[in-house]
């Protein structure tokens, strides 16, 4: 969506069919996008802090930056860094324009802090981005070696890929597997080797990518569900983790129900987290992140 603002400013009167072959996303997408938008900007959300947009019955979208756009915009060199690192990522969504106003200005926002050229950024490309979005775009089946994290194993499947999207810093494929015999998202960093069977997608299994979200996990019946009781440390739990309810405690504590599909996920976030969560429900769970630490400090001590 950040890159989407910059391209509808310089193109004033683009269509919705353009925008969405321009960042080769789908129009329901491209309409989803341009619904939110309305609803970004400032405190206290008054009309003068949020950004408007217009579509026409022709379909072409024309956007009005609120106006705290105008004013003079002053940053720390940390600041000034971090926003040219975010800005590169952004160059890298595809149908980003790479010398577009958002590219002139990252060039003269790194003149300014005297890092040009000094700044790279990192989406998670292993080298097999670029062959998984081929065989995407040819409907091609792959044969991929993949590193399960959560259950820490090496397996070889056949996909039928169906989109390659980037989400919270990371990118991901989404395929048919037919080792699991249902749909599954693999993060491309953790895809070892890429190999094409020569074998065609069927054409309803690759007509069914078009009804697919760029969602990175989205919880079963069959999931454990968690309660955790999170400190002021820890609040990011509730925004960036897929939680399904949030109740607010005392002393700035919340309790956040958490679909879990794999117990080696929660072991990490737990030990991660130490003492600014703790498991409130199921009394079964209540162990877990013991359980996990006893087995690290029994490895570390055999280990030394």
């Amino acid at each position: 969506m950040l890159s989407l603002v910059p391209w509808i400013l310089a193109h004033p009167g683009v269509t919705i069919p353009e925008l969405a072959a321009r960042f080769e996303i789908d129009e329901r997408q491209i309409e989803r996008d341009l619904e939110l938008l309305p609803m970004c900007g400032l405190p206290p959300y008054t009309a003068d802090r949020l950004i408007d947009v217009w579509v026409a019955d022709d379909g072409a979208v024309t956007v009005r930056l609120a106006e705290y756009f105008e004013r003079p915009l002053r940053l720390t060199p940390a600041e000034g860094i971090g926003l040219v690192a975010a800005g590169r990522a952004l160059l890298a969504v595809p149908g980003a324009d790479q010398r577009g106003p958002l590219a002139t200005a990252l060039e003269k926002l790194e003149d300014a802090l005297g890092a040009r050229g000094g700044v790279a950024v990192d989406v998670g490309d292993t080298g097999e981005l670029e062959r998984l979005q081929e065989a995407v775009a040819a409907r091609q089946q792959l044969e991929i070696d993949y590193f399960s994290f959560a259950r820490d194993e090496m397996t070889t499947r056949v996909v039928d890929p169906m989109r390659v999207f980037h989400a919270f810093g990371e990118w991901y494929l989404g395929a048919y597997c037919h080792r699991a015999e249902a749909d599954r998202l693999f993060r491309v960093d953790r895809i070892r080797a890429v190999r094409p069977t020569g074998e065609a997608i069927a054409p309803e299994r690759a007509d069914a990518s078009d009804e697919l979200d760029d969602v990175v996990y989205t919880p079963s019946p069959d999931d454990l569900r968690v309660t955790l009781r999170v400190g002021p440390e820890a609040a990011w739990v509730a925004e960036e983790l897929p939680v399904e309810s949030v109740t607010p405690r005392a002393k700035g504590r919340v309790d956040v129900v958490l679909p879990v599909s794999a117990v080696g996920f929660l072991e990490r976030l737990l030990l991660g987290l130490g003492s600014d969560a703790e498991v409130v429900a199921p009394r079964e769970a209540r162990s877990i992140a013991a359980d996990a630490a006893s087995r690290v400090l029994e490895r570390y001590e055999r280990a030394s």
